[in-house]
């Protein structure tokens, strides 16, 4: 493992001809850690799993009040101990229903190849090819997450209105034991990560190693860890179990809410529908999203491992569960202009990143907005040595603002936020940390862009200088 480490450590810089420092393989995540990034991870991995347990038994006995528990405990009603023994515990319920779940997921995932992208115009599913890593590797996927998406739901809908074999509400009612399932997954995902990157990496060359424990442990040291061919941890995970959950979840929430009230508020269907409409496009673009920040320069570790079975199912989902404690109705003015928001961002959301691919398929050979897009031509070298020549855009929507997709994917959260209303907080702590995550990956991404591309990045920015809203930022 030392002698890896040090072959890494190595392969940081290289001497061109003019003699000249040029950075080989420097995407992806750091070499090194300072004090504020070792800071900020040990922070995370103290308290983000608090933070979700926070939220979950702020709606359970709180009916969603994040202040309420605070002060509660300030006042002396509650203690500690009060609040701990009022959280359902571990059930082998919850066990049997997670297990089955992860294991169809696997089962989909694994052993039912792709057939939509044979008859359905325009989907791209199959065997498809990722970016290229920093060892120069090119790694193949198979890409069937829109089919295990509309397997698993044609399932729970024949099951709701057929079949019956459980309760369409069976997420919620066993919501929190299910938290203490996920997190299980979640640590024991990130932990095999640790142990296979150090002893059997499925690419050694695509290994970054820090020294430090607990930075490798949250940032991952692997790039792409794979069990055989095809199971690939960062795929897997980034779309299944958490985001084919995170529609079924919201239909949870909406039978209950039917359950309690013997009606669904506009309010839910705008959550659902929108919430659908995000989840949907990113199973029909997977093949586009093998090209993203996730997949091209995020090492597999606790991040991705626990944030994809725990943060994402149990906080991208907390609009819905406010409403099943505070159903809201909107007018008619107000629920129209809550749709129309969502819709707009998704648009841009969806068009900016279009615009990108059919940049990048037909090598610029395309009209954006009815005109042959504008480019800089740069070039960037991987870990084998080998140079690589690629373009950035700067036409259309890239010409506006350098990550437009985002302020489109912000507009959507908070259209998610809006249809809860005004009365809490919670539902708008999705809106408030896609905002803070959106920025720092604009951050992060230009530092990495900026070490890959070097001075054609500067060009890119004097050319395109606003991040994510014009004039602004």
């Amino acid at each position: 493992m030392g002698e890896r480490r040090r072959a890494n450590a190595s392969r940081g810089d290289k001497k061109v001809a003019n003699g000249e420092k040029q950075h080989v393989g420097q995407w992806g995540r750091a070499w090194e850690v300072d004090y504020f990034s070792l800071a900020s991870v040990i922070f995370l991995l103290a308290f983000a799993p608090l933070i979700v347990y926070y939220f979950v038994m702020s709606c359970d006995q709180y009916q969603c009040a994040l202040t309420a528990p605070v002060l509660d405990l300030y006042s002396g009603k509650a203690r500690l101990s009060d609040i701990w023994d009022k959280t359902p515990a571990l059930t082998w319920t919850a066990v049997k229903i997670y297990l089955a779940w992860v294991s169809f997921q696997v089962f989909l995932y694994m052993f039912l190849p792709d057939i939509l992208h044979k008859f359905v115009p325009g989907y791209e599913g199959g065997v498809q090819e990722g970016a290229r890593t920093p060892a120069g590797l090119i790694n193949k996927y198979q890409v069937n997450g829109l089919q295990a998406w509309t397997i698993t739901h044609l399932l729970w809908f024949a099951n709701a209105y057929h079949f019956h074999w459980f309760s369409p509400t069976i997420v919620i009612d066993n919501w929190i034991p299910l938290l203490w399932c996920a997190n299980l997954l979640g640590y024991s995902a990130a932990t095999f990560a640790l142990v296979k990157a150090n002893f059997f990496p499925t690419n050694a060359n695509d290994c970054k190693f820090t020294g430090n424990f607990f930075y490798d442990y949250m940032m991952g040291i692997e790039f792409n860890p794979r069990i055989g061919k095809w199971f690939d941890f960062k795929l897997f995970f980034n779309g299944r179990p958490g985001i084919v959950a995170w529609t079924l979840i919201n239909l949870s929430y909406a039978a209950k809410q039917q359950e309690l009230y013997g009606q669904v508020t506009n309010s839910m269907i705008l959550v659902n529908v929108l919430q659908a409409i995000y989840v949907v496009d990113f199973f029909w673009n997977e093949s586009w999203y093998l090209k993203t920040i996730d997949i091209c320069h995020d090492h597999f570790g606790w991040y991705l491992g626990w944030g994809d079975c725990v943060w994402l199912p149990y906080l991208y989902t907390l609009q819905g569960l406010y409403l099943v404690y505070n159903p809201v109705e909107l007018s008619t003015t107000a629920a129209v202009a809550v749709l129309l928001l969502g819709l707009i961002g998704y648009y841009i959301f969806r068009m900016t990143n279009h615009q990108k691919d059919l940049f990048r398929r037909t090598n610029d050979n395309c009209k954006i907005w009815g005109k042959k897009p504008k480019s800089i031509e740069c070039f960037y070298v991987s870990a084998d040595g080998k140079r690589h020549y690629s373009k950035l855009m700067i036409s259309g929507f890239w010409g506006v603002a350098r990550h437009l997709n985002y302020t489109g994917d912000l507009m959507g959260s908070l259209a998610y936020c809006l249809a809860c209303g005004f009365d809490h907080l919670l539902p708008y702590f999705y809106f408030i940390y896609m905002t803070i995550l959106l920025v720092h990956r604009c951050i992060r991404d230009e530092h990495r862009c900026s070490s890959k591309y070097g001075k054609d990045w500067k060009l890119y920015t004097s050319a395109v200088p606003y991040r994510l809203l014009p004039g602004l930022f």
